[in-house]
């Protein structure tokens, strides 16, 4: 399936539902909150990230290349959740929301990365991370977590672990458009690859995964051989500017960030969704 990629055209359908929305004469639907994960590794043609391809069954995004994320679960605002590194507080100022959903925010990221691709960003302590987490007491773990039998500050108080949120940066939020049937509020962090750690292909969610270089998932997404929905393709472009995964922690190490929601914009004698100002350059030089 190709998705057409920003900018383009939008049908008159979708156009005239965004009017009326845009008048009041229909009502969003309210948005829930999400975390993703752009995991990185190096690669020889800048930083590889992990995609996911989600069941085509899927009824959001279904057949889309994602990365690991989901929403936020009522259990990941416990406050007594093993945690080293910035504090809620911190995360709020550079997430653009307040401690508490900060907190949950970075405890989904952590969960859903774990759930979706086995990666865990925890460890013994606040200088230590999990060397290794394929045995099968591991899987256990992630599968009860998938399941919500078993809660993520229970999983870490039993294996004395902490969440390790310096290994965490964050790079954008993305509020979906206010005529979509269902809709998130999605926070993207960017993390590497720990050392020794490995990538499963384990999540109930995924068709297959891969991991590709960021600049090649964006050129691959423009021949039609990748669906990619526009955040992610977007981000892909942004990221694949990047030489490695160091790079783009470094930019995300000093970014807070604003939820953007895309609107309807004209494009010459049509209609199309807008984009982060930052990035419409990008795209322009990409469409030359």
């Amino acid at each position: 399936m190709r998705i057409p990629l920003p900018p383009v055209p939008l049908p008159a359908h979708v156009v005239d539902a965004a009017r009326e929305y845009d008048e009041g004469h229909r009502e969003p639907v309210a948005p829930r909150d999400a975390a993703t994960v752009i995991l990185l590794r190096p690669g020889t043609s800048g930083p590889e990230v992990y995609y996911m391809r989600r069941q085509v069954s899927m009824d959001f995004a279904g057949g889309m290349a994602v990365y690991p994320g989901g929403g936020v679960d009522p259990r990941d605002f416990d406050a007594d959740v093993a945690w080293a590194g910035p504090g809620p507080q911190e995360w709020a100022a550079r997430l653009g929301c307040d401690a508490d959903t900060a907190r949950a925010l970075v405890c989904a990221a952590v969960r859903e990365t774990f759930e979706e691709s086995g990666v865990l960003l925890a460890g013994p302590s606040a200088d230590e991370v999990v060397a290794d987490t394929t045995g099968a007491d591991w899987e256990a773990d992630r599968v009860a977590l998938e399941t919500r039998e078993l809660a993520m500050t229970d999983f870490l108080n039993r294996r004395g672990l902490v969440l390790r949120t310096d290994l965490l940066g964050v790079w954008d939020a993305w509020l979906t458009p206010v005529f979509e049937p269902k809709r998130f509020r999605t926070w993207f962090f960017v993390a590497a690859l720990p050392a020794g750690q490995l990538t499963r292909d384990v999540s109930s969610e995924s068709s297959s995964v891969t991991w590709l270089p960021a600049r090649v998932a964006a050129a691959q997404a423009d021949a039609g051989e990748l669906a990619l929905m526009p955040p992610t393709y977007l981000t892909s472009l942004e990221v694949g500017v990047h030489d490695n995964p160091e790079e783009v922690l470094a930019v995300a190490a000093s970014r807070a960030v604003e939820m953007f929601t895309p609107s309807v914009e004209p494009l010459g004698d049509a209609w199309t969704l807008s984009m982060p100002d930052r990035l419409r350059g990008l795209v322009a030089e990409r469409r030359r």
